[in-house]
């Protein structure tokens, strides 16, 4: 028998260092060739790290958290064979209690890691403990985790536990984070099903300490870093879109023979009335440099649309919005759209963008204050539509009103300039025959 030491291969992207989010494996696991060992993530992507050969878990180099340096010892295994390293108690204990980013970075001997972009780590997760197991058990007069908490599960268990009946939520588990495996179903049947008991009131003086990683800190990070760094002016502005509405659901109606055309929302009337605005203020399509004081004005459109996936919040961007017509934009953002929540997003596909459209659709309220997306200069929220009786002069009418919500940089928008831009966005929302007019 020997062991093997997997280091923390090259993720790409020209990064020196990863954050380690998830662990899929614990000290006495045995795994298999390919077995994914644990997740980390640069920037906004994350990278899966599969095992190399097969073996059993003596040691874990990192907690959720940790930031690791590339090339650092991440996990020992014991396998068959000699493997890459030779069995060091005694130095086991004093690689663990170095920091990983201080270790040497040698060449990566780990497999090839599988990329994906869509974060899966923001779920509250405790540190996994390499020597320790859970001992949570579940509780008969409850489950074994908060109310919303979601259980952590493979499909595989997920699977079995569907077939046999099981709500995950009332089991407990004894993997790292609360990960349940197929032992805790095991263990779940054997002690037969476990009803709740109804209480009536009781205090709950439970506190959770939950580590904020992965995709989360990043959106925390640089929420901080728009909020300390741009000084804002929001300008809400109500839109009648009764107009828009009626033309949209025509277009919609419209059957061509042999042309696929996608199902038109509002955002690509939107961002069609937004590369008409910019042509008038270009200033408004620019990304600031407040470190060395300039403004980097772009010529092509790149139009962030802030999207809400299970991960978190994310920022695909439509290229050049400029030279897209109508159904273009249209059949872009569902597919950035559709790619950002499945996790199949690239990282260019999530970067680039030079202004941004945020909207919380149905539940978009009356008004908000975007935040701006760091270092561009201006964003476009979009409010709740709604019937509204406005007045034509002679009665009430019903009308489908909207607000905008749109956040500008003081430094380098004043409040006439913003308001210019959304009223000429009013113009062309309010007359949209004019948004197709070159």
């Amino acid at each position: 028998m020997g062991e093997h030491i997997i280091k923390l291969p090259d993720v790409g992207e020209g990064v020196a260092e990863a954050e380690l989010v998830e662990w899929h494996v614990k000290v006495g696991d045995i795994v298999r060739e390919d077995t994914v060992l644990a997740a980390v993530m640069t920037d906004k992507a994350t990278v899966e790290i599969p095992s190399p050969v097969d073996g059993e878990i003596l040691w874990l180099g990192a907690e959720i958290g940790d930031t690791v340096a590339i090339g650092s010892p991440i996990v020992r295994l014991k396998v068959a064979g000699e493997g890459n390293a030779k069995p060091q108690g005694a130095e086991v204990e004093a690689v663990s209690a170095e920091p990983p980013a201080k270790l040497p970075t040698p060449k990566p001997e780990a497999a090839a890691p599988v990329v994906k972009t869509s974060p899966k780590s923001d779920e509250p997760k405790a540190k996994p403990a390499a020597s320790q197991k859970s001992t949570a058990q579940p509780s008969v007069s409850g489950a074994p985790r908060l109310q919303g908490e979601r259980p952590l599960a493979s499909p595989a268990v997920r699977l079995r536990a569907k077939e046999a009946g099981i709500d995950l939520r009332q089991v407990a588990g004894s993997g790292p984070a609360g990960r349940i495996g197929h032992e805790d179903i095991e263990a779940f049947l054997a002690r037969g099903p476990q009803v709740a008991k109804a209480s009536g009131l009781a205090r709950n003086d439970a506190v959770q300490d939950i580590k904020v990683v992965g995709l989360r800190r990043k959106i925390a990070e640089k929420m901080s870093l728009s909020k300390s760094r741009i000084p804002h002016i929001t300008y809400v502005e109500e839109i009648d879109v009764t107009a828009l509405e009626e033309l949209r659901a025509a277009l919609n109606k419209e059957k061509r023979p042999g042309v696929e055309r996608p199902k038109l929302t509002l955002l690509p009337f939107l961002m069609r009335a937004m590369v008409k605005a910019i042509a008038d203020q270009p200033n408004l399509n620019s990304l600031f440099d407040d470190e060395a004081g300039i403004v980097h004005q772009h010529g092509g459109i790149h139009i962030g649309i802030a999207a809400q996936t299970p991960s978190g919040l994310v920022v695909p961007v439509v290229k050049h919005a400029e030279a897209r017509d109508i159904w273009d934009c249209g059949a872009e953002v569902i597919r950035l759209a559709e790619a950002a929540k499945s996790g199949t997003a690239t990282r260019d596909e999530l970067s680039g963008s030079t202004i941004t459209i945020t909207s919380l659709g149905a539940m978009g309220g009356v008004a908000t204050t975007p935040v701006i997306n760091h270092p561009e200069v201006a964003i476009v929220g979009v409010n709740k539509m709604m019937v509204r009786p406005v007045w034509d002069g002679t009665q009430f009418m019903p009308r489908k009103m909207m607000n905008l919500s749109s956040s500008f940089d003081h430094r380098v928008i004043d409040g006439w300039d913003a308001a210019v831009f959304i009223q000429r966005i009013k113009t062309l929302l309010e007359t949209p025959a004019l948004i197709f007019v070159d």
